[in-house]
């Protein structure tokens, strides 16, 4: 271990610092800069706190020459190695040169590129497609001394210096520092003279020189405005003022937007300010997005806003609310120490607050209103106190997300209303376009029309999805916050879909096919039940404590922690789009998680209205995000990601073997698989017969056939068989086919052509077989993908129709003999599938063996369908394991942790 001396300054200095006292060095000194306005910086407190001497210098050197006095109480020090890990002073060479093992110095950019103190800057600028940091043997800070350590990282597109500095400049600069120091310890640290071939110096960035020339191409415009974002900041002259650009991203060539002109000066064409931002024009006619404005006098606002900035009506406040605002008011009070009284025309800025303020001030609204989620971009658009007050209510009312989320909807009227439909990507709490622009049409199946387009989500959009839900689980608001304020936000969603069921309803109908009072109770009605069950899970998961063999004379105390497991993947199917969608998000959530859902690619709408609900219920950014795609690649992409810990699906056994084997290999994630059924409903002759026929006719004439759960073979007693069949026909003749948002409609088209087209097939091939076609087994003969209710007799157990499920409304009946029950339990069972089954007895004992004898994981006795948000639901065999509803979902979403402690 060696005796250190830190020079520099920062949190970066700061997470340095205590890195190496980890290492078990000495810090046997740290210079740090003098306290502004009485602040001290990060690094010199940290220090202070732990009795580490601290020396605040103004200066280290008068005239190029170390001043004495300063020189000599770093010597007193007996550094042996100076680590400079973020330093904005001059050190004199005879400081440098002092300790046996010298001095290191961190840089943010591979050297020799980008020499000089806005380095990161000019990464961006140049539009370097590799960025990077070195550690360097320090020299007279020129930036040219030898290299000892360098790691690079992709540019991304729309990386600013922000992005890039959080994402890898800060984390793995922090660690390449330490590394370094670890390879001069071991005395293993190179030396490598930086080459001049590629070097480049540039001066510093500062306000006055990053004044935008718009005689340039997008791209170059793109990287200029990124490349100063956020300090100094781009800027250029609107409407007789300096305006400052923030939040530049580079759109896609052919790119058009409907939006009110904004004149530019000097620029190629007007900008157009529209709901996603202020679009602007390179020479070369090519556009840029830019998402936030900055005035010279301080105030930021959303891009979207430039003509409507003062239009927010005020809030009146509660008495809640007064009290609150009283409390901030004193912590602006104790930040702001030069003002006498925070007035409700206070400026935060104006008043001398720096950007360490705005952090402690988004921590201070945090301890006080864990529902008040801000960002630091909150604090710079809302400056004077009064609109900061009004900003934070609005939050904590949930207003303010309406106003900030921008949607580019399909609207359509249908069905006595209005519909506004989201259908772009939604990733870390935007809606965004698909890598290149990619989109496919969904379609209505009513009538075999387009919708609308929906992005159509590629790999790398998967990785910004998964990238969004590892950052907002490990380092975000939503893992700080604590289980009751997670219900709260469980409930407030369920309250929202509940005022847009209609709407949600309409949408599901449209894109499903779904019956709309179907789908108002059942598609909808059950996910609002399900989001608002798992709520009130959010504050009751617990562990236990443990009692364990004791090593005397110690004692110890042994308990387990339920834990969320972290990012989550749901891939879910196109029968019940919203509901499969809520049985598994909703106890996702509950347990903490994050999530990434994949809707199935022809049934994308609901999912993106839910995604757009979640948004203005206040869920952070980054905790849903969802990606309309092909299974193919967006699916396997989920299946393979090594940041994703566990993984939800629903659909076919084929599939889910597949994404099985793909975790596996991957990473060994945590499954649940909800796969195929060929789920056997029994009818004995003690039965109701009323009420089997009503409940026979359900289990498989349901959602058009469309269930997992439907039955998918009927065994009905012999001597009752012919009755049950007349029946059962008579009843399927009644049912009307036709538009599913007609109220009368008791049958609506399938999901999508290529199901309509197996349902043919499968019919087909049951008559080829040597099955009794009693009605149906065609398509309708109208627009759209409609199938005539189907019933199957005299099926027997070799036949495809009796073992392969038909996922449509086709009824399979077979008979039994009289009192035979081991004999039908046997053929009921004899399948690979093992979802649902079902019995209709009035004898209850008869009906309590079948029911402990089927090999299923749900068992309906004289019902059917009778699902509960409190009932486990999942299945046996190759039907999947791992269970949706009831308190057993959430351990599908939960770690055990055990922990010992001796005392």
């Amino acid at each position: 271990m060696m005796r250190i001396a830190v020079i520099g300054q920062s949190v970066f200095g700061l997470e340095v610092y205590k890195e190496l006292r980890k290492e078990g060095h000495t810090i046997v000194g740290v210079f740090t800069i003098p306290d502004k306005d009485g602040k001290a910086d990060p690094l010199g407190a940290e220090a202070e706190k732990d009795g580490v001497n601290v020396f605040k210098f103004p200066r280290w050197r008068l005239k190029g020459k170390g001043i004495p006095e300063v020189v000599q109480v770093y010597k007193a020090t007996g550094a042996e190695l100076n680590v400079m890990p973020f330093c904005s002073q001059f050190i004199p060479m005879e400081v440098i040169d002092h300790p046996a093992h010298g001095s290191i110095i961190y840089h943010p950019s591979l050297l020799p590129r980008h020499r000089g103190a806005s380095a990161i800057n000019w990464t961006l600028i140049h539009g370097d497609k590799k960025g990077g940091f070195t550690v360097f043997w320090a020299d007279d800070g020129l930036d040219t001394g030898p290299i000892l350590l360098q790691r690079e990282c992709d540019v991304e597109p729309d990386d600013t210096v922000n992005t890039i500095y959080k994402r890898f400049l800060f984390p793995e600069g922090v660690k390449g520092t330490v590394d370094a120091v670890r390879l001069i310890a071991a005395g293993n640290a190179p030396k490598i003279v930086q080459p001049e071939e590629g070097a480049t110096y540039e001066g510093i960035q500062k306000k006055d020189n990053a004044k935008i020339d718009w005689n340039q191409s997008a791209q170059v415009l793109h990287n200029w405005i990124r490349g100063n974002d956020k300090v100094p900041g781009a800027w250029a002259e609107v409407d007789g003022q300096k305006v400052t650009f923030y939040g530049s991203s580079l759109l896609d060539s052919g790119a058009t937007a409907i939006g009110q002109p904004l004149e530019i000066p000097g620029a190629s064409q007007p900008g157009l300010v529209s709901k996603a931002g202020l679009m602007l024009f390179g020479n070369d006619g090519k556009a840029l997005l830019v998402k936030n404005l900055q005035f010279e006098d301080g105030k930021m606002i959303a891009a979207a806003r430039y003509f409507s900035s003062g239009s927010c009506a005020s809030v009146e406040l509660t008495e809640e609310e007064k009290a609150f605002a009283e409390q901030m008011r004193g912590v602006w009070k104790s930040i702001l120490t030069n003002v006498d009284a925070i007035e409700d025309s206070t400026d935060f800025f104006k008043s001398g607050a720096a950007s360490m303020d705005v952090v402690r001030l988004v921590e201070e609204v945090k301890l006080r209103a864990s529902g008040c989620q801000l960002q630091n971009e909150d604090v710079y658009m809302n400056t004077t106190f009064q609109d900061f007050i009004q900003m934070c209510v609005r939050k904590l009312r949930g207003e303010d997300d309406e106003e900030e989320l921008v949607v580019d909807y399909v609207e359509k009227n249908i069905n006595n209303m209005t519909i506004r439909m989201p259908h772009q990507l939604f990733i870390n709490g935007e809606f965004v376009d698909a890598e290149g622009g990619k989109t496919y049409k969904t379609i209505n199946p009513t009538d075999g029309t387009a919708i609308c387009d929906v992005s159509l989500a590629q790999a790398s959009d998967v990785d910004r999805a998964v990238a969004a839900a590892k950052e907002a689980f490990e380092e975000g608001e939503w893992g700080k916050i604590n289980p009751r304020d997670r219900g709260r936000l469980l409930y407030k969603l369920a309250d929202l879909m509940e005022e847009h069921q209609e709407e949600l309803a309409t949408i599901e109908s449209m894109d499903s096919g779904a019956v709309y009072t179907l789908a108002l109770k059942t598609h909808v009605g059950m996910s609002i039940q399900t989001f608002r069950y798992f709520a009130g899970w959010c504050d009751k998961i617990q562990g236990c404590t443990i009692p364990i063999n004791q090593a005397r004379p110690n004692r110890n105390l042994t308990f387990t922690k339920k834990e969320p497991i972290g990012v989550c993947a749901i891939v879910i199917p196109w029968n019940y789009p919203l509901m499969m969608l809520a049985w598994k998000t909703a106890a996702c959530l509950a347990a903490g998680n994050t999530v990434v859902l994949k809707p199935a690619q022809v049934t994308p709408l609901t999912a993106m209205k839910f995604a757009e609900l979640a948004a203005r219920a206040g869920f952070p950014k980054g905790v849903i995000n969802i990606l309309p795609g092909s299974g193919a690649l967006v699916g396997q992409r989920l299946s393979d990601h090594p940041d994703v810990r566990k993984l939800g699906f629903t659909g076919s056994t084929e599939i889910g073997k597949h994404i099985m084997k793909s975790c596996a290999v991957s990473n060994v994630k945590k499954v649940s698989l909800e796969l195929g059924g060929k789920s056997p409903l029994i009818i004995f002759s003690d039965c109701d017969m009323d009420k089997a026929v009503r409940m026979g006719l359900s289990a498989v004439f349901f959602n058009k056939g469309e269930n997992c759960i439907a039955a998918g073979r009927l065994f009905v007693e012999e001597n009752i068989h012919d009755q049950y069949v007349k029946r059962v026909v008579e009843e399927v003749k009644k049912m009307k086919i036709g538009d599913p948002l007609d109220r009368s409609t008791d049958h609506g088209p399938q999901n999508h052509k290529a199901h309509l087209d197996k349902l043919v097939e499968y019919c087909q091939t049951g008559v080829r077989e040597g099955a009794t076609l009693v009605c149906g087994g065609k398509q309708v003969s109208r627009p759209g993908f409609f199938f005539e209710p189907t019933i199957f007799t005299d099926v027997q157990d070799h036949m495809f129709i009796a073992i392969e499920e038909s996922f449509g409304p086709v009824m399979i009946l077979s008979k039994f003999k009289s009192g035979d029950v081991d004999e039908v339990l046997r053929r009921a069972n004899a399948t690979e599938y093992g979802l649902a089954s079902g019995v209709f007895t009035r004898d209850i004992s008869k009906a309590l063996y079948v029911s402990e004898k089927l090999n299923a994981g749900t068992v309906f006795v004289n019902t059917y369908n009778k699902t509960d948000v409190a009932a486990p639901f999942g299945g046996f065999k190759q039907s999947g394991f791992g269970k949706d509803l009831g308190q057993e979902a959430l351990n599908e979403y939960l770690k055990t942790k055990a922990v010992t402690v001796e005392y």
